[in-house]
C-alpha cells in the first residue's frame, strides 16, 4: 500500500473533493496524511481521526485587511495573489516540508491554490499531483492581457525561488505527473487545456456528514423546487442579492418553494420556514439536489458541479475569482443563465428561473453534463491515477 499526502488550503470548496477522493483512497487499503491551516477544517469534512500536520497561513477572513466587496477583474485576481495564495505558499512551506519528511508520502497531492505542495514536493524529489478542483486555469482566463500574464509569471518565479526549486520548470499550478481536473470537456469547453498529465476525472463527490434536523417533510412535490445558495465565502457581499431573490420567489409561490441558505443571516431575518421559503444558515446539499429542480448560485464550481451531476439546471450569479469563467461554461454548455449579481433585479431573476424550469433545452443540457460527468468515474478513476502515479507509471501507461 502507498502514502498519499494531501496539501490543501483551508477552503470548503477545495477540501471536500480531495476528501472524496482520500476516502477512496482509504477504502483501498492506502495511508493518508494531510497539510493545511486549518487542520479542525480538514477533520470536520474529511475524517475526524485525519493524521493531519499544520501549516501556518491566512485563513478566509484574514487576508491582510478585508477584500473589497465590489473588486473585480484583475484587479480581484492581483488581490487574491497577494493577499492570499501567494503567502499561503510562503507560510505553508515549512510545514509541508515537515510533513514531508515526518510522513514521507509516495505522492503528494497538491490543491490548485496550494503551491507549496507541488513546489516543495519537486524540490524534495517527491512525484506530485495537482488537484484542480476548478477548471478555471484550463481556459487562458488571461487571454489578452498580457501585463497580467507577465506579473503572474512573475510572481509564481518568485515563490519558486524562494520555496522551491531554483532550477526547476514545472508551473506549479500543472504537475507534469499528473493533473486530476474534477470536471469533463462537455462543461469546461471543447477549448479547454489539454496535456500529457491531465486527466479529466469528473466531480469528486462523495456523502458527507449530515445536517441535523433538516425538515424533508417541509418539501412540496406538487410544486418545483429551487434552492439558492452563494456558498461559505460570501456572506459579506449576499444580502441584496438574496433579498432580490426572495421577492421574485415570492411571487411564484404557486408553482414554486425555495430552500435559502443564508449562513451569515444576510436577510435579517431569523432562520425559520413558512409553506413557501425555507431559510437556513447550512443545508445537505448532495441529498437535497436529488430533489429539486433548479439551483440559484454564485457559479462556484462544487456547487455548479454537484447540481449538474444531479442534472439540475442553474441560475448562475458570479461575483469574483474563478466564477465568472465557470459561469461562462454553464451557459456554453446551455445548462443555466447567467445573470449579474450586482445589478440584478427580482423581475430578471424571476425571468431566469422561469427560463431553467420551464424550457426544456436547459433541463437537457444538464443532463448531458450529468452524463459525462458519471462516465468519467469520479473519485474512482481519480484513486487510480494516483495508484498508478504511486506504483511508478509513466503517464503513457496510465492513458
Amino acid at each position: 500500500m502507498s502514502r498519499f499526502l494531501l496539501v490543501v488550503p483551508p477552503l470548503v470548496g477545495h477540501i471536500n473533493p480531495a476528501a472524496a477522493v482520500a476516502a477512496k483512497l482509504a477504502s483501498r487499503g492506502h495511508e493518508l496524511g494531510w497539510a493545511c491551516a486549518d487542520p479542525a477544517l480538514v477533520r470536520r469534512l474529511a475524517d475526524e481521526t485525519a493524521t493531519v500536520f499544520t501549516c501556518a497561513g491566512p485563513v478566509p477572513g484574514d487576508w491582510g485587511g478585508a477584500r473589497p466587496a465590489d473588486i473585480r477583474g484583475p484587479e480581484a485576481l492581483k488581490f487574491l495573489w497577494e493577499r492570499f495564495l501567494a503567502p499561503l505558499a510562503v507560510e505553508m512551506a515549512p510545514g509541508v516540508e515537515a510533513a514531508v519528511t515526518e510522513f514521507r508520502p509516495d505522492v503528494v497531492v497538491a490543491d490548485q491554490q496550494a503551491l507549496a505542495g507541488g513546489l516543495v514536493a519537486e524540490r524534495l524529489g517527491v512525484p506530485w499531483a495537482t488537484s484542480a478542483t476548478t477548471t478555471a486555469e484550463f481556459t487562458d482566463p488571461l487571454a489578452g492581457m498580457p501585463k497580467v500574464t507577465e506579473w503572474l509569471d512573475g510572481l509564481l518565479g518568485e515563490l519558486r525561488a524562494g520555496i522551491g526549486d531554483p532550477s526547476g520548470s514545472a508551473d506549479p499550478r500543472f504537475s507534469p505527473h499528473l493533473v486530476l481536473a474534477f470536471s469533463t470537456p462537455e462543461l469546461a469547453g471543447t477549448e479547454a487545456r489539454l496535456g500529457d498529465s491531465i486527466r479529466w476525472v469528473g466531480p469528486s463527490i462523495a456523502s458527507r456528514p449530515a445536517t441535523p434536523d433538516f425538515p424533508w417533510d417541509w418539501l412540496d412535490p406538487s410544486r418545483a423546487t429551487v434552492l439558492v445558495s452563494l456558498g461559505t465565502a460570501n456572506t459579506d457581499v449576499g444580502a441584496r442579492f438574496l433579498t432580490e431573490c426572495v421577492t421574485a420567489l415570492r411571487a411564484r409561490t404557486d408553482r414554486v418553494q425555495a430552500v435559502i441558505v443564508d449562513p451569515g443571516r444576510t436577510l435579517g431575518t431569523p432562520d425559520g420556514q413558512d409553506k413557501d421559503l425555507l431559510i437556513l444558515p447550512s443545508v445537505p446539499q448532495l441529498p437535497l439536489l436529488e430533489r429539486v429542480d433548479a439551483v440559484v448560485c454564485h457559479a462556484g464550481h462544487n456547487t455548479v458541479c454537484e447540481a449538474l451531476w444531479h442534472g439540475v439546471p442553474l441560475v448562475v450569479a458570479p461575483i469574483r475569482d474563478d466564477q465568472p469563467v465557470v459561469a461562462a461554461q454553464v451557459t456554453g454548455a446551455g445548462a443555466g443563465v447567467r445573470v449579474r449579481f450586482g445589478r440584478v433585479t427580482a423581475t430578471r431573476l424571476g425571468a431566469a428561473l422561469d427560463a431553467v424550469l420551464h424550457e426544456p433545452a436547459y433541463r437537457a443540457a444538464a443532463d448531458r453534463v450529468r452524463t459525462a460527468f458519471r462516465a468519467a468515474g469520479g473519485t474512482r478513476t481519480a484513486a487510480d491515477h494516483l495508484e498508478r502515479l504511486a506504483a511508478g507509471a509513466s503517464l503513457k501507461e496510465d492513458q
